[in-house]
């Protein structure tokens, strides 16, 4: 190689190392935002007939997001944006008609103790208007996004048995997600849902829409957990697994 085409080359490899540089630079100039989504339970008065009923404990969801969410303010720390998103009605209807007292206050209680960001959202557009316009998208990316609550394979079904019996009148459908941004996450954010069902079919569907990878259960989950540290919702059954 003589001297000329050296000086090429090594200008050359000089400018792909810089462009690099710059790439990793960019990718990493953002802020990530830590997001929990957290789904309401049931009514009792509709599941007590049944063979196994769901949700005999208001907090279902509430105490496993409670759990994580310590999870992330510990291991990011004290100024982390950490958003909690939780589908306010049916704790509502929940408070008025079984436990008869403000479980709002309840859910105001964990956002203090934690110092979280908590929004209350009312239907599944404020939900997806959230995580597209919530925060300046250009530099707030989302890079944990966990959802606890009921589900099936196609759905997250934010008020399954609350509104109606046995059935939801606010999800998220495999079928809107394509409604995300699929600037909205980081790189490699990290996604799992926990309800039932969703690495079936809504699994599968999430990485199409959104181009970020998510985690969901085959078969049922369990929340009927503890207070251990570490505890999360377990699989349902033998045959079950985590896929992505």
């Amino acid at each position: 190689m003589n001297r000329a085409s050296f000086r090429f080359s090594f200008f050359i490899l000089l400018l792909l190392s810089l462009f690099g540089l710059c790439r990793a630079q960019a990718q990493q100039s953002y802020q990530p935002e830590y997001v929990v989504v957290t789904g309401g339970p049931s009514l009792i008065e509709w599941e007590k007939f049944k063979r196994v009923p769901h949700d005999h404990w208001w907090a279902n969801f509430v105490h496993a997001s409670r759990i994580r969410l310590d999870e992330l303010r510990q291991q990011y720390g004290p100024n982390a944006l950490v958003t909690w998103l939780v589908y306010k009605p049916s704790y509502i209807r929940r408070g008025e008609r079984v436990e008869k007292h403000d479980l709002i206050a309840e859910i105001q209680s964990v956002q203090k103790k934690f110092s979280l960001h908590l929004v209350f959202f009312n239907t599944q557009n404020e939900l997806i208007r959230y995580l597209n316009a919530g925060q300046p998208r250009d530099r707030v990316k989302i890079a944990n996004f966990e959802y606890f609550g009921h589900s099936n394979r196609a759905c997250f079904m934010f008020d399954y048995s609350n509104q109606i019996d046995s059935g939801s009148k606010a999800w998220l459908h495999e079928t809107e997600l394509n409604q995300i941004d699929r600037t909205d996450f980081a790189p490699h954010a990290f996604v799992k849902s926990w309800g039932c069902h969703t690495g079936e079919s809504m699994s599968a569907n999430w990485r199409r829409a959104t181009g970020v990878r998510m985690i969901g259960a085959v078969g049922s989950t369990d929340y009927s957990g503890s207070d251990a540290p570490g505890w999360h919702p377990q699989l349902g059954s033998k045959n079950g697994r985590w896929v992505n």
